[in-house]
């Protein structure tokens, strides 16, 4: 059996925490529904995954070259939420404390690592499974390498190999995209 790598799309999963659980705090005042919502899917993915390898990629502030490419990118998103901000700095201690891994590359966003990563880690014959609310990462799918998609709240997703992500493509009309 081959050796197994998780790559998490850590904003996506810490995005569906914060929306997922009502505003929690402690006792002075530091929001934490989205860093314990985080914590709870990572503690659920390793116990149902027992990968031997994983890895939380993160998206850096400031452009990307997506940016360069086409000014509005991402210029209709609404400003993300301050709760939401105040939480960020605990992504990392989260993440040491798993032992996991933390990637992040400047002038990339965290979906282009996972892409790139998943690459590699088939290169070495490894069993790649990535967790994201980004359907755009069905792409990757393929022979080893499968998305596990976060659906509704913390726990409810769906896993995508090969037929069930060609199955989703032509389950959408043609030239429509999203989430």
């Amino acid at each position: 059996m081959a050796e197994k790598v998780l790559l998490v799309d850590g904003h996506s999963l810490f995005h569906r925490a914060f929306h997922a659980l009502p505003p929690l705090s402690t006792r002075d005042g530091q929001p934490t529904n989205a860093i314990y919502g985080f914590l709870q899917m990572l503690l659920l993915l390793l116990e149902e995954e027992q990968p031997d390898y994983a890895a939380v990629a993160l998206d850096l502030p400031g452009p990307t070259f997506r940016d360069e490419i086409y000014e509005p990118y991402k210029a209709h998103r609404p400003p993300t939420d301050d709760a939401l901000k105040a939480q960020v700095p605990l992504l990392d201690d989260v993440i040491a404390a798993l032992g996991m891994g933390r990637v992040a590359l400047e002038g990339f966003e965290a979906d282009d690592v996972i892409g790139t990563l998943a690459a590699r880690a088939r290169a070495r014959d490894l069993e790649v499974t990535i967790v994201t609310g980004d359907r755009d990462l069905l792409q990757l799918v393929d022979e080893g390498v499968e998305v596990v998609a976060t659906l509704r709240g913390i726990k409810e997703t769906k896993r995508y190999d090969v037929e069930a992500a060609r199955a989703q493509a032509t389950d959408r009309p043609e030239g429509l995209r999203g989430r």
